[in-house]
């Protein structure tokens, strides 16, 4: 059991902006292999072409601007995709919170997943347009930008498209939860230790070895997705997705009669070696962004560590302290001298 407190010296507006921030920069510097990922997935990427000469083939097509296509897609995401989350994983938190506050590890897994289907659901027609964006030539594209695309997907194919595979993401967050009970529930007996005594080192390679296991999982049901959100008669040649197919369950069909069982997990060696740089990224830029928060709010000496400022009272929320200063500062301020006639 473990008891769920957020950190209250920081606001929910900086906290965002620092999940949006960190998020943005890791998606940027990993960007090149989530689009190895998806071309391999849609089957736009031979399968026995490696990683290497897969990059080397899009620069050469398109230009090494063509890594970062739907990037920025991706990053304006990010904002009301950490709101929605933040905001979903505290109501999921408390409703699955005892009477003394604490919460099991199965609930907190299963309030975090919950919490992201929400969020992917609400936000899912900008990961369509990503897909969308990723999958065109970039010297011949189909769609001018994220608004064009918008445009072109819903009077072309219409509003639903927009949601085509959205079930896709139900589904695949069941075996995504169930790999990430798998590991954590074995942690204490991988450290020889329990869990309130991990380092943050231990803790980083825990949650990368959860999201490894967890994404490998769940791996067909996006692999499945991402050719249901390319495919369209109204692109050339379907979208570049390698199957034709009438459903999700066809697609499912196809797939494993076109490239075996293990074409499912086309394109999971990107994905795998995006999880550490991504989320070391991630977490260092946020601790980084969440420091210089607490040092404009006045609780630690500097951006650089976690040094507490002496004679701060570090329960105190933000506000509460800035009142407490200002009220200081009114008592100690030498009152005004007064003109006698």
């Amino acid at each position: 059991m473990a008891t769920w407190k957020r950190d209250g010296r920081v606001t929910g507006c900086q906290r965002l902006g620092c999940a949006g921030l960190a998020g943005a920069l890791s998606l940027s510097l990993t960007a090149p292999l989530e689009l190895l990922t998806v071309l391999a997935q849609v089957g736009a990427s031979p399968p026995w072409r490696g990683l290497w000469q897969a990059g080397r083939s899009v620069c050469q097509a398109e230009g090494i601007g063509a890594l970062w296509k739907g990037n920025l897609t991706a990053c304006l995401r990010l904002f009301p995709y950490s709101a929605l989350q933040l905001a979903s994983y505290r109501r999921f938190v408390m409703l699955f919170m005892d009477d003394l506050g604490h919460i099991s590890q199965w609930s907190a897994i299963m309030a975090g997943s919950l919490a992201g289907t929400v969020a992917t659901i609400v936000t899912y027609p900008t990961d369509v347009v990503k897909t969308r964006l990723i999958v065109q030539n970039r010297l011949e594209p189909s769609y001018k930008g994220i608004l064009h695309a918008f445009y072109m997907i819903y009077h072309q194919e219409g509003f639903l498209a927009l949601y085509r595979g959205v079930s896709l993401t139900v589904l695949g967050a069941i075996p995504f939860s169930a790999g990430s009970f798998f590991v954590y529930i074995n942690l204490n007996k991988i450290w020889q230790k329990p869990s309130f005594r991990f380092s943050p080192l231990q803790n980083f390679i825990n949650g990368c070895l959860a999201a490894g296991v967890a994404q490998t999982l769940s791996f067909p049901f996006e692999t499945v997705k991402r050719k249901m959100q390319a495919q369209s008669p109204c692109l050339p040649h379907y979208g570049g997705v390698d199957v034709r197919f009438t459903g999700m369950v066809d697609c499912f069909r196809q797939t494993v009669k076109t490239r075996g069982v293990l074409g499912l997990w086309c394109g999971l060696t990107a994905n795998l070696l995006k999880i550490v740089p991504y989320y070391g990224v991630m977490f260092s830029t946020f601790e980084f962004c969440k420091r210089v928060c607490l040092y404009r709010n006045g609780y630690i000496e500097s951006p650089l560590s976690y040094k507490l400022i002496p004679g701060v009272d570090q329960s105190l929320q933000p506000q509460e302290l800035q009142e407490l200063k200002l009220l200081r500062r009114g008592n100690f301020e030498p009152p005004k001298p007064t003109l006698e006639n």
